[in-house]
């Protein structure tokens, strides 16, 4: 039998951010407070808010709405696959 070594190959930060660009979509429960946090660049909402958001493979928000199963429509509507963020 051969002695095979195994290399542990490093995918760059853009390429892990592109994995399943187009393809896929994250859904995530947060507050409005975090999400305000994350995208500081996105409209205010109100205080301590809880809502749902659909995010692409690299992490920018899709949409953001008070129902997750809305959010999962929306992504078969786009022909996306919607996987939860935990």
């Amino acid at each position: 039998m051969k002695n095979q070594s195994k290399t542990n190959k490093v995918m760059s930060a853009q390429d892990f951010a592109q994995l399943g660009d187009g393809k896929v979509a994250y859904i995530r429960s947060m507050t409005s407070d975090q999400f305000h946090t994350a995208f500081p660049d996105v409209e205010e909402l109100p205080a301590g808010m809880k809502l749902w958001a659909l995010l692409n493979a690299d992490g920018a928000p899709i949409v953001i709405g008070d129902s997750r199963e809305a959010l999962i429509a929306n992504a078969w509507e786009n022909e996306l696959q919607p996987v939860s963020v935990h």
